[in-house]
């Protein structure tokens, strides 16, 4: 019975811009859902039409504040309650993941405790993309479909030709990442490395390799503060960089950080639509993961491969 039953997608208040992208590129109505609110701030949300024997695809990214969360938890319970054949989670942008290990004593590992929550409601299998660190995966007991931004970036990047590339991660947890750019685009890397007195403060940045005279594309999974890309722009030009463009997946842009990426050296900044947010930069270029998704979620619910989506 396995991808024969009747596919349906919805989406929680946080994603709603997505999940329509989504059943648009599907050629589906995205499914009837509503959110009753109690004047306290408690919510309940609603499948509003029968999702019984259904493959039930709901789409959240889990992007503060908490009751994004929150909300998918309990359309994934309702969804079960209501007898859905399976509930798969699509997460686009997978929030805390940060939290992936204990990096100081007495903190929690906010990546597995969001595991064991999705668990715990009856997730039967989760999406996601561009994951903070890969080993999250294992933080769950059900299938987990990793997704890749490289499906857009690169041939973003491979269609400037840009002389004289160079691959750049902005610290050395994203080392990995920039090494597979760099490879699959036959490009040089550097890297930086930073140190933090506390999170997202950078106290000093150093290059390691030569960008004088390149064409430096800076990748990323998330953007945040835009700290420390901007800082590493900055010491990227003060070494002779001839352009430095960045790639992040997640446009977390939090506080003052499109204010930094507007003063910064940057040519332009490429995100996503994974989380939504109001771009007031002519800096930044907005690409849909939307296709990429929809083809995903095709695969999962014919029971086929997915792995045609990765570029690497």
């Amino acid at each position: 019975m396995y991808g024969k039953a009747p596919m349906k997608i919805f989406s929680c208040r946080a994603t709603k811009h997505l999940a329509q992208r989504i059943a648009n590129e599907l050629g589906m109505e995205l499914g009837k859902s509503s959110v009753t609110e109690f004047s306290d701030g408690e919510f309940q949300p609603c499948f509003d039409e029968s999702v019984r024997g259904d493959m039930v695809f709901i789409v959240q990214s889990t992007n503060p504040p908490a009751e994004n969360l929150f909300e998918l938890l309990l359309m994934i319970d309702a969804a079960k309650r209501a007898s859905a054949y399976k509930v798969i989670a699509v997460i686009p942008y997978f929030g805390f993941a940060r939290q992936d290990r204990k990096d100081r004593p007495r903190v929690s590992i906010g990546s597995k405790l969001m595991a064991d929550l999705l668990s715990t409601a009856g997730v039967d299998r989760v999406i996601t993309m561009d994951l903070h660190a890969d080993q999250i995966q294992g933080f769950f007991n059900v299938p987990v479909d990793h997704l890749f931004g490289s499906a857009i970036f690169a041939p973003y990047i491979e269609n400037l030709k840009l002389e004289n590339l160079t691959v750049s991660a902005p610290d050395m947890g994203g080392s990995k990442r920039a090494n597979a750019y760099s490879r699959h685009l036959q490009s040089e890397m550097v890297l930086c490395y930073k140190l933090r007195k506390k999170p997202n403060v950078v106290e000093e940045m150093s290059i390691i390799g030569e960008v004088e005279d390149r064409n430096v594309v800076i990748i990323d999974d998330m953007i945040d503060t835009a700290g420390t890309l901007a800082l590493a722009a900055q010491k990227m030009k003060e070494k002779g960089a001839r352009s430095i463009r960045a790639f992040a997946t997640h446009p977390i842009l939090s506080g003052n950080a499109i204010e930094r990426i507007d003063r910064s050296p940057i040519t332009e900044l490429v995100v996503t639509d994974s989380v939504p947010f109001v771009n007031k930069s002519d800096k930044i270029k907005v690409l849909s993961i939307a296709q990429l998704f929809a083809t995903a979620i095709q695969a999962v619910n014919m029971n086929r491969s997915i792995s045609t989506s990765f570029v690497f």
